[in-house]
């Protein structure tokens, strides 16, 4: 099956908050009027859906707009192939990206819907052979989407969704009790995220300059899509975190345990030099076909430096408090 109705425009035009989830108590995410008997269904029933869409394959995707932050949510046909799950950005073979897939590109992180199952993951577009070669995997599942690419010149993007697992429990696979538990799972999550794009970075490079010096050339410049949207869903994630931080448990912290305001404000100040090199990152990672890979390494390793640091500090000194606080729920 085809994508259902992905051409909407739900990226920029309404009003709403700063990306990530809809605040509580406030709108959910948007969905189209024409999307929206299709959502409803979709949800009563477990993820199918009857009508002109029974017994296609059939996913739920949100994305945040990419001006916006605003949550979308889009009906999308997917497709399986060695063992990974994609959308094809077909908007019915027009001549323009759908509004979801700009909205990737800036925001990686997404939202899936699949049957009765519901998870994040880091949206990755496939380039060059990888891309054409679950293209042709799409076709062979759905053969509309041959007929969407022979109508439009525009190369309709594959998007593979990859599962984003912020971290097992305490004891691998339990919730946490505490906030404790949940600091060290939140920051367990960012230390493996990063460690798995320095490694990617690692891996490309090396990749890309033996080929070079196999065709006798010098390495081109830029970095891979991959590694842009994985190293953008970090940056995302982090600034996430440092905000919920800042805006919601470092305030309460200090008005019920004043012996950790200095504590508080040095953490405050590692936040925002976290913050600076992670906005640097962002800045390379704008226009990834001309990104300089060694600007992006040396900021990369900074941050690094300057995050494994902050998350042992701020371990050491909210650990034992956190400890006694609940999570809420």
């Amino acid at each position: 099956m085809q994508n259902t109705q992905d051409t909407n425009d739900g990226q920029d035009t309404r009003g709403g908050g700063g990306g990530g989830a809809a605040a509580p108590g406030g709108p959910g995410p948007y969905v189209a009027d024409f999307n929206r008997p299709v959502v409803a269904e979709f949800r009563a029933n477990g993820g199918r859906v009857g009508g002109m869409f029974e017994g296609g394959d059939l996913l739920l995707l949100t994305t945040v707009g990419a001006r916006s932050g605003r949550e979308t949510t889009s009906p999308l046909g997917y497709v399986r192939a060695d063992g990974r799950l994609f959308v094809v950005a077909s908007a019915g073979g027009s001549d323009r990206h759908p509004a979801w897939y700009h909205n990737l590109l800036v925001h990686p992180m997404v939202r899936v819907e699949l049957g009765t199952e519901e998870f994040e993951a880091v949206a990755v577009p496939a380039e060059g052979e990888d891309r054409d070669r679950l293209f042709a995997e799409a076709v062979r599942a759905a053969p509309g989407y041959g007929d969407y690419q022979a109508g439009t010149d525009r190369v309709l993007p594959v998007v593979v969704l990859e599962p984003a697992v912020a971290g097992d429990g305490p004891e691998r696979g339990e919730s946490a009790a505490n906030l404790a538990e949940k600091l060290v799972e939140v920051h367990r999550w960012l230390r493996g995220h990063l460690a798995r794009i320095r490694e990617e970075t690692d891996a490309y490079l090396a990749d890309r300059d033996e080929r070079a010096a196999r065709e006798g050339r010098v390495p081109a410049p830029g970095l891979s899509l991959r590694l842009r949207q994985h190293c953008l869903a970090f940056c995302e994630s982090l600034r996430f975190h440092h905000d919920g931080e800042e805006q919601m448990l470092f305030p309460a912290l200090a008005e019920q345990h004043p012996h950790l305001a200095d504590t508080l404000e040095r953490l405050s100040e590692q936040h925002r030099e976290v913050d600076r090199i992670r906005d640097g990152i962002q800045a390379l990672l704008a226009e990834v076909a001309t990104a300089d890979p060694a600007a992006f390494r040396a900021d990369l390793a900074g941050m690094s430096r300057e995050l494994e640091a902050h998350l042992d500090e701020e371990e050491a000194g909210l650990l034992p408090v956190l400890a006694e606080i609940p999570l809420p729920g």
